[in-house]
């Protein structure tokens, strides 16, 4: 059973996906917020699988929600979702920790997809937002002027993994590319993420662009 605490400021959006979800086989809606800071509170009590979190809300946004539920080590995965295709709410949310990010007009397919791929450990971002946030990296790039100790730690080949993954490559060619199978690829991901600290795939993007190993095409 998947778990979901449902956080937008509009009753009327909290109701449709709360009657979409009830309806999914699996699938269960622990807990409604109206706000940002009601939604770190009630993450801590009802502990959800997935934050379906809205962007914009008055008071405490979403973005500083997530930050805040990531940073106080919470393993509740947040799925953003907003009305707006703005490259500045794709790049902050992913910083502060989101595991996916999808516009509300997304099928109902499409979203219950989502729900189910963050809540596997997978993460998730819109077709029509990715370009955004390459964009984002190409106009404020943030790279470290030194090199990030996590680096250190990993092996040749999990540099290789990392680099793959930094340029969007899915575990399917990255064993074509270095003539590993799926299974062998999907160890190197995992240790990869667990030794730089990364919750998902696009946090292990993000590192990796920060510390120059994959550079944004122009």
């Amino acid at each position: 059973m998947t778990t979901v605490l449902l956080v937008d400021d509009q009753q009327l959006q909290r109701m449709g996906f709360k009657m979409l979800l009830d309806g999914t086989p699996e699938m269960a809606v622990v807990g409604e917020a109206s706000g940002g800071a009601e939604a770190v509170r009630m993450v801590e009590q009802t502990r959800p699988d997935v934050v379906l979190m809205d962007v914009r809300m008055p008071g405490m946004d979403g973005i500083e929600a997530t930050r805040r539920i990531t940073a106080a080590g919470s393993r509740s995965r947040v799925l953003m979702l907003t009305t707006f295709d703005l490259d500045e709410y794709v790049y902050a949310g992913l910083r502060a920790g989101a595991s996916g990010f999808l516009l509300k007009d997304a099928r109902p397919e499409e979203l219950i997809a989502g729900i189910r791929a963050v809540a596997s450990g997978d993460s998730v971002v819109a077709p029509s937002l990715t370009r955004n946030l390459m964009n984002a990296y190409l106009q404020h790039p943030t790279p470290t002027t030194h090199a990030d100790p996590r680096l250190s730690v990993l092996s040749e080949r999990e540099r290789e993994v990392l680099e793959a993954i930094g340029q969007g490559a899915t575990n399917a060619e990255i064993a074509e590319r270095f003539t590993l199978t799926e299974s062998t690829v999907k160890k190197h991901v995992g240790r990869v993420l667990a030794k730089i600290g990364a919750r998902d795939r696009i946090q292990a993007v993000i590192f990796a662009y920060d510390n120059g190993l994959v550079q944004p095409r122009a």
